[in-house]
């Protein structure tokens, strides 16, 4: 049997950054705390635990005092920054660049347009989208789908951003209702702010999942992208099958495979995909 790993997927800038982070502060043996999982992967959480890296929630760092805190590439709202300073916390801002500058964009349009609606196309409670919506005290509109656009006032200028992780073709759905149910005067103006190496590794994983007979996708639970990159590999290959690690793998899957392709999300660590790989190895 023949056995691939994709070898574009795998971590993106912004998680390579901030692993490289940790890692770098952790060696130097001084204590680390991280807000929240620093990358929506349990294997590759619990491989940075090992190492020193102590994951809070957010009613932990309310409390904390003169610790050093990483913050990871999702970003945070502006009010998390106001009580590290307060707590006199050392941060660590892993902050994703393409993040921290949709925060920028959100936050200035908010402040030149108070009266505007700002809506945010992303999932509720998503830790980015949180970040998002501190830019505008809270004010923005969260909407996952078409469905969830019913509930906006289309009598006020209405401004759009995305989650750098959605879905393209959602968002391009999404600008279409808007467009369609604005009511003059109000104006509705609209910015692509999801992240291009997601949306480019769309038809490298249904190329890659052509290939094969068999696709393992390797992808923690929390995952947003790989969620999506998941549907899209399935929609090519039926035989597509989703793991959080080696030991979801389930060996029936592989009766008459010739070829099996590892591929994953942008928060999927390749020693993952590898050790997936040597499991299938041994049947």
């Amino acid at each position: 049997m023949k056995i691939e790993i994709d070898n574009k997927s795998g971590f993106c800038h912004g998680v390579t950054s901030a692993i490289r982070k940790a890692e770098q502060e952790l060696a130097q043996g001084e204590s680390l705390y991280c807000l929240g999982d620093i990358v929506h992967n349990d294997r590759e959480v619990e491989r940075l635990h090992s190492l020193g890296l102590q994951t809070i929630d957010h009613a932990t760092f309310q409390n904390l005092q003169r610790a050093k805190v990483m913050f990871r590439a999702h970003g945070e709202p502006p009010q998390i920054y106001a009580r590290a300073e307060e707590n006199h916390i050392a941060l660590v801002d892993a902050t994703c660049p393409v993040v921290l500058q949709l925060q920028r964009r959100v936050k200035l349009t908010y402040t030149n347009n108070p009266q505007a609606q700002i809506v945010i196309f992303g999932k509720p409670g998503h830790a980015e989208v949180v970040g998002l919506v501190g830019q505008t005290d809270g004010h923005a509109v969260v909407v996952q789908s078409v469905t969830d656009a019913d509930r906006l006032d289309f009598t006020r200028d209405t401004y759009l951003f995305s989650q750098t992780t959605m879905s393209l073709d959602g968002f391009h759905a999404l600008v279409e209702f808007i467009t369609n149910h604005i009511q003059a005067p109000a104006i509705f103006q609209y910015a692509d702010t999801i992240c291009r190496q997601v949306i480019n590794r769309l038809p490298n994983i249904r190329q890659f999942a052509s290939k094969h007979d068999v696709i393992l996708f390797v992808a923690g639970q929390k995952s947003s992208n790989g969620k999506m990159l998941f549907e899209a590999a399935k929609q090519v290959n039926p035989h597509t099958f989703m793991v959080g690690s080696p030991d979801d793998i389930n060996r029936a899957w592989f009766d008459n495979a010739e070829s099996v392709g590892i591929c994953g999300a942008t928060s999927t660590p390749k020693w993952l995909m590898e050790r997936c790989r040597d499991m299938i190895s041994e049947f």
